[in-house]
């Protein structure tokens, strides 16, 4: 694990090689309890194709940072560049459309559809992506299915499903309009060994085959199996790292 020089961390030059590019990204949350800012000042590029882990504590700003760069949140001040987009200038709808063409999202808890099945819930997020003809989605939901090791499954609703088994629907979910960018926020904090080492093995396969992957984990042991790890502290990227 090699450490690298914090201050190189978004040194600013204009290469276009980056995916994800932000720029002075500050967050603020402001409530009738005050003001708390999660992200202070954060510079991140990030090169297409890479497998970058994000740690810290709670409250270190991990989702947060995840959330500025999927769009669900705005900075309060700052630029987040992603696809060489300007998220940070687009309104709400404009996100909304980008997001479900460009963005796959893996969540800790799946957020599968109950009342549909494996290959319905891959439909659904098709529909909403519109990246493929509508005659086409359901071939294509079979062989993300068939990707992730779930196409004997493809007609079975989420609770016949083991915990390991309904994260690799939600991953074949998150690929359904073929994202230029996976973001996972603690996508194996609920599941045992075994589903976990299944799930980071299947994010290998995918980096491997060219898709760029951040994970927020607690987990440093799995971190240091991606091939970039960032450190959070209180706002700001404390570290980063290059895993061999």
């Amino acid at each position: 694990m090699i450490r690298l020089n914090p201050s190189a961390i978004g040194s600013g030059i204009e290469d276009n090689r980056e995916l994800v590019d932000l720029r002075n990204v500050v967050k603020t949350y402001r409530s009738s309890a005050g003001t708390f800012t999660a992200l202070k000042g954060i510079d991140l590029k990030v090169e297409p194709g890479a497998f970058v882990s994000i740690i810290g504590k709670s409250g270190s700003g991990k989702s947060t940072l995840i959330n500025v760069i999927t769009g669900i949140d705005k900075p309060t001040s700052g630029e987040v560049f992603v696809d060489n987009h300007p998220i940070h200038q687009f309104s709400e709808e404009e996100i909304a459309l980008w997001r479900g063409r460009s963005i796959g999202v893996i969540f800790q808890f799946f957020q599968l559809l109950p009342t549909l099945t494996a290959v319905e819930n891959i439909l659904l997020a098709m529909d909403y992506g519109s990246r493929y003809p509508r005659a086409d989605r359901a071939d294509q939901a079979l062989r993300l299915l068939e990707l992730v090791g779930m196409a004997d499954h493809a007609h079975h609703l989420p609770s016949a499903l083991s915990g390991g088994g309904q994260q690799c629907v939600a991953i074949a979910r998150a690929l359904a309009n073929d994202p230029v960018l996976l973001t996972a926020d603690e996508p194996t904090g609920n599941l045992d060994s075994k589903s976990t080492e299944m799930i980071f093995r299947l994010f290998e396969t995918l980096v491997e085959s060219g898709k760029t992957i951040l994970m927020v984990t607690h987990d440093s042991d799995l971190a240091r199996r991606a091939r970039r790890t960032i450190r959070l502290v209180d706002g700001r990227i404390q570290d980063e790292f290059v895993n061999r």
